[in-house]
C-alpha cells in the first residue's frame, strides 16, 4: 500500500494507528510511523495478535528502523470534554503534526477518516494486517500506552491497569465498583450507570448548541 500511495506522488508516506479507544480509564493515544528504508522488522501484523513479550521486542527494532515516529495524546478528561471522535481528530493531529518531514500521504487504520483534511488519508480496514507503516504504528502505540498504564498501576494499585491497560477486565469492574474512580477514568462514560455508590460523579458533555440532552 505503501509502494503504491508512493507510486502515485507521495514521496512521505505515515501509518497512523489508535490504542485506548475503548478503554474505561487512560489516555487515548495515536502513533504516527513513517516506514524506514531497506526491509522492515520481520513479524509486523495487528498488534493485538502479538504477546506482550513480542510487542516489547518489535518495538524495539521498529523505532530505529521508522524515519520518524511521534505519538498523540488525548487524556481522560479532554475525552470527557469533547468526546471521542473529537478526542480522535485531536490525538491524530498531534502526531501528524510533530512529523518531520510532513507526511503528503496518510494511511489509517479502519473504515472512518477521523483525521479530516488538509491532511491527505487513505482509510484501510485491517491496515495492521496489510500496511506496514500502520502495524509499525500499531505496535508502537500499544507498547507505550501499556508502560504508561503500568505506571499509573503503581499509582492506583487493585485496577490491574497494568495487566489490562484501562479495559473492563473482571479486576477492573471489581475495585471500580468498591473503590471508585481514579483521575483517569473516563467520567462521562455509560459504566458509571452501572455503579450505584459512583453513578452521581458522571459528567454529562453539553449536547450540540450547549443544551444539556435528556437521559
Amino acid at each position: 500500500m505503501e509502494n503504491e500511495l508512493r507510486a502515485a506522488g507521495a514521496r512521505v508516506v505515515a501509518g497512523v494507528d489508535e490504542v485506548g479507544r475503548g478503554a474505561w480509564a487512560g489516555p487515548l493515544l495515536v502513533c504516527a510511523a513513517v516506514p524506514g528504508e531497506g526491509e522492515p522488522p520481520a513479524g509486523l501484523t495487528d498488534s493485538k495478535r502479538l504477546t506482550p513479550k513480542r510487542r516489547r521486542e518489535l518495538a524495539a527494532q521498529i523505532e530505529p528502523w521508522v524515519a520518524d515516529h511521534a505519538f498523540g495524546w488525548s487524556e481522560a478528561a479532554e475525552i470527557d470534554e469533547v468526546g471521542m471522535t473529537e478526542a480522535l481528530h485531536r490525538a491524530a493531529r498531534r502526531a501528524l503534526d510533530a512529523l518531520e518531514p510532513r507526511p503528503d500521504a496518510v494511511l489509517l487504520d479502519g473504515r472512518h477518516d477521523f483525521i479530516g483534511r488538509p491532511w491527505p488519508v487513505r482509510t484501510q480496514v485491517k491496515g495492521d494486517l496489510t500496511c506496514v507503516s500502520v502495524a509499525a504504528a500499531a505496535i508502537l502505540a500499544k507498547v507505550r500506552r501499556d508502560s504508561l498504564m503500568a505506571e499509573i498501576a503503581e499509582e492506583h494499585p487493585g485496577y490491574g491497569f497494568e495487566k489490562a491497560a484501562g479495559y473492563p477486565s473482571p479486576t477492573h469492574r471489581a475495585t471500580l465498583a468498591e473503590v471508585g474512580p481514579t483521575p483517569y477514568h473516563r467520567m462521562s462514560w455509560a459504566y458509571l450507570d452501572d455503579l450505584p455508590r459512583w453513578r452521581h460523579l458522571r459528567r454529562v458533555r453539553p449536547a450540540p448548541g450547549g443544551q444539556i440532552p435528556l437521559l
